[in-house]
């Protein structure tokens, strides 16, 4: 039956082409975009998570930001501390020349002078986007617990170290902290003495042979009551001073806890807890003050004795000096762990980073190769659609040849 009315034909031939021309134009937006899921109306719940997934990877990429300018701040401070440490070296080497005979510790101390207005000036320098972490207010104080001096109140710096999602969708900062203290600060701001090069060396009485002002010895380390007693190795004993133990703390040997050792047949005993109190550091004399032409005034702040002699000065400063330059090498492995883990972190970052952008890709990017093969397949069909649906409506145009 063949009606003007309802060409059956053409509405289906029209359907067809309809249909043709929807995978068309979805097919044209993947070859453009490139994606399979630019909206929630193609796939809600790929396009939440890719949406979500997109914004965690422009925190990461901030995060990696933060980690760059973290690892600036770690590599700056790192090399000042290195700087340090080759002229604290250079600076006990001139200890060492100070004490041959016939040298002119005048001159000397003025190459030491230079090299501790250089240590200032690189601790000062070590700055980067206004921080200085080798130069902070640390609020040193003396620490009955350690028998030193350590920083009351420290310096937390946090450097960013990532982004996380848990599976509720909480999200967190995950930081690389590093604490600024007495280990590895150089100069205490808040005048505390807590940093490394304002520190004072440790006063008590320090070798064999030194002798008070009536000539008497302040330290004789092995006295024998009787043939068949003997000391402890690590203790000397006073005879001036009521016969006081004394242990060996930091270079200097100071009076043990309690007052008097127990005798236990063999030997003489004391705890190795010695009796320091901030009174026993002599904080005039850092590394970074210490002026060698100073000698008299040294004998008695360093309680050596007024018959000391000007090399006995020196074997007492050497050893301190050295032991400050131990810390400085101690801080710069601190601060070179802290930069190896701020370079993995950043390597993990940029890992995840590109996960992320591979994980989404999956979710929602169109597969190039097939869209356009579909494409040219679709557009074959349009081009047949098209004249099926010439042909369905030619039908209608052959009834008028009968009318005539």
């Amino acid at each position: 039956m063949t009606s003007l009315l309802t060409n059956i034909s053409a509405m289906s031939a029209l359907k067809t082409l309809r249909q043709i021309s929807g995978h068309i134009e979805e097919t044209q937006r993947q070859v453009s975009t490139g994606q399979r899921v630019s909206s929630a109306s193609d796939n809600a719940a790929y396009w939440s998570i890719a949406t979500t997934m997109r914004s965690d990877n422009g925190a990461l990429s901030a995060v990696q930001d933060a980690l760059g300018l973290g690892a600036a701040k770690v590599d700056t401070a790192y090399a000042a501390m290195e700087s340090s440490i080759d002229v604290l070296q250079e600076l006990k080497n001139k200890l060492v020349a100070a004490s041959e005979s016939g040298v002119d510790r005048a001159k000397v101390q003025e190459e030491i002078s230079q090299l501790q207005d250089q240590l200032r000036s690189i601790a000062s320098s070590a700055s980067f986007s206004g921080e200085n972490w080798l130069q902070a207010e640390v609020g040193g104080k003396f620490d009955s617990a350690s028998l030193g001096y350590v920083a009351g109140t420290a310096v937390h710096k946090s450097i960013v170290g990532s982004f996380t999602r848990d599976a509720s969708g909480n999200v967190a900062l995950q930081t690389v902290d590093v604490k600024l203290d007495h280990s590895n600060v150089l100069f205490d701001l808040s005048g505390g003495h807590g940093g490394i090069l304002d520190q004072g060396i440790l006063v008590g009485v320090r070798n064999s042979g030194h002798q008070d002002t009536a000539g008497a010895d302040i330290f004789v380390p092995t006295i024998d009551f009787n043939p068949n007693w003997t000391l402890d190795g690590t203790v000397a004993w006073d005879d001036v001073f009521a016969y006081r133990p004394y242990v060996q703390l930091d270079g200097a040997w100071v009076v043990a806890w309690p007052n008097m050792g127990v005798w236990d047949g063999d030997s003489i005993e004391t705890s190795t807890r010695a009796t320091v109190s901030a009174s026993n550091y002599e904080n005039e004399i850092t590394v970074a003050t210490f002026d060698i032409t100073k000698m008299d005034d040294y004998k008695s702040k360093l309680r050596l004795g007024t018959n000391a002699t000007d090399d006995q000065v020196i074997a007492t400063l050497l050893p301190f000096v050295d032991r400050q330059l131990e810390k400085l090498i101690n801080a710069a492995a601190k601060l070179g762990s802290a930069a190896t883990r701020i370079a993995m972190q950043d390597s993990f970052v940029s890992k995840l980073t590109d996960s992320f952008t591979s994980g989404v890709g999956r979710l929602v990017d169109a597969d190039m190769n097939e869209a356009s093969s579909r494409l040219k397949a679709l557009q074959t069909q349009q081009q047949l659609a098209t004249q099926s649906l010439s042909i369905a409506n030619a039908g209608a145009e052959n009834i008028l040849t009968l009318f005539r």
